[in-house]
C-alpha cells in the first residue's frame, strides 16, 4: 500500500485530506506542523509528501529545503496545498524542487489525481529500462501514461505507406515523431559509391526518428517502408514538451538514449572486427528479438538483400552463411522465411 504524508496545521483539512486519501487505499499519514512533519518523512519515508505553505513552527518551504537537501528523502514526491492568496508565490516552491500544487480548496479528484501522477513519475524514475529501441518506445508510452503531459493529444492522424515508399530522407529537418502502428521499417544509410547499410529495424509498436528531433540537426538516416505500414504522426512541438516538460523526466530519456548509442557503436565494432559467422548471428539474435518482443517466436520475414545490408556483407556470402546455420540445425528455412531454433547457441557462438 502507498502512502501519503499530510503535512498541514488545519485540523479540518489535515483530517479531511487524509479520509479522502484512505477512501482512495493510501496509508494516510498526517503531521501538525513543518518540525513534525520533517521528522516524519525521514521516518516513514512516504510515497508522497503532500504539504500546506503557510503554518507555524516551520514553514512549507522550509520543509522542502530540509527534506531535498536529506539524501533519504530528497527523492520523494512533494505537492505544496496553496491557499488561492498564496497562489503568486508558488513558483518559489517550484524552484525549490516541488513537483506540484493545489489551490484551496480543492476537489477530491484534483488531489487524488495529482497523487497519482506524481506515483507514476516516481515509478518511471525508479524503472531500470534497457538500452534498447524497445526501452526507449516504454520509456515514451510511460511517460505519456502518467497524464504529465497534458497538452499531448490522446490522438494524432495515422498514414498508410506502401512498401518501399520514404518515410523521410537522410539531410531533411525533422517535423515529426513517428509512432509505427502496424508493419516494418528499416534505417539506413547509402555511401558514395550506392551501397546500403542498414542501421536500424522497426516494428510496431516503436518510435522512430526521436534523435534528430532531441539533438535539433537533420536526419542522418533515412528511413524505408519494409512492408505495408500505418504510422502515426506525432508533432515535433508535441513531443519535445513531453520530454523536456519535466527535467527529470528529461535527464532519465538522455541516459537512455546515451545507452542506446553505445549499443550501436557495439554493433559496429562487431561489423568491423568479429567472422562472418559471429556477425551473422548477431544478426539473426538482433532481427529476431526486435521482430518477436512478446516471445511470439514468428519467422523472421525479410529479405536476403535487406539482411545481408544489415550484417554489411554480400548477400552470396549472407545466403552461404545461413545455408550452414540450418545444416547444423540452429535455424529453420521455409517459404524464405527464417525460424531461430536455437538462440542461445546463436548468442553465444565461439566462432
Amino acid at each position: 500500500m502507498k502512502s501519503v504524508l499530510v503535512i498541514d496545521d488545519n485540523q479540518d483539512i489535515r483530517e479531511n485530506t487524509a479520509e479522502i486519501l484512505e477512501l482512495a487505499g493510501y496509508k494516510a499519514l498526517t503531521a501538525v506542523n513543518g518540525k513534525q512533519g520533517v521528522e516524519m518523512a525521514q521516518k516513514e519515508k512516504p510515497d508522497v509528501i503532500v504539504c500546506d505553505i503557510m503554518m507555524p513552527e516551520l514553514d512549507g518551504y522550509g520543509v522542502l529545503h530540509l527534506l531535498r537537501k536529506n539524501e533519504d528523502t530528497q527523492r520523494i514526491p512533494f505537492v505544496f496545498l496553496t491557499a488561492k492568496t498564496e497562489r503568486s508565490d508558488f513558483r518559489k516552491g517550484m524552484e525549490m524542487g516541488a513537483d506540484d500544487y493545489i489551490t484551496k480548496p480543492f476537489e477530491d479528484i484534483e488531489l487524488l489525481n495529482a497523487i497519482e501522477v506524481r506515483l507514476k513519475k516516481a515509478a518511471i524514475m525508479d524503472n531500470a529500462y534497457a538500452a534498447s529501441q524497445q526501452g526507449i518506445n516504454q520509456f515514451i508510452r510511460d511517460v505519456k501514461s502518467t497524464g504529465l503531459i497534458s497538452q499531448l493529444a490522446d490522438q494524432y492522424d495515422v498514414e498508410s505507406y506502401s512498401k518501399k515508399q520514404t518515410l523521410y530522407q537522410e539531410g531533411k529537418r525533422p517535423r515529426f515523431l513517428y509512432y509505427l502502428v502496424k508493419g516494418k521499417v528499416k534505417g539506413l544509410k547509402t555511401n558514395e559509391d550506392g551501397k546500403e547499410y542498414i542501421t536500424d529495424l522497426f516494428t510496431e509498436g516503436d518510435f522512430i526518428g526521436y534523435p534528430a528531433l532531441i539533438e535539433d540537426k537533420n536526419y542522418d538516416d533515412s528511413t524505408v517502408i519494409l512492408e505495408d505500414a500505418e504510422i502515426m504522426q506525432i508533432p515535433k512541438d508535441d513531443f519535445m514538451h513531453m520530454i523536456y516538460g519535466n527535467m527529470d523526466i528529461a535527464a532519465k530519456f538522455i541516459r537512455i538514449i546515451t545507452q542506446n548509442v553505445k549499443e550501436k557503436e557495439e554493433r559496429l565494432l562487431n561489423l568491423a572486427y568479429s567472422s562472418l559467422r559471429k556477425r551473422v548471428a548477431k544478426a539473426l539474435v538482433d532481427i529476431y528479438q526486435k521482430f518477436n518482443s512478446e516471445n511470439t517466436n514468428k519467422p523472421l520475414e525479410i529479405s536476403r538483400e535487406d539482411f545481408a545490408h544489415y550484417v554489411g556483407t554480400a548477400t552470396e556470402s549472407l545466403i552461404r552463411t545461413l545455408s550452414d546455420f540450418k545444416s547444423e540445425k540452429l535455424i529453420e528455412i521455409k517459404d524464405g522465411k527464417i525460424s531461430v531454433l536455437n538462440l542461445d547457441k546463436l548468442k553465444n557462438l565461439l566462432y
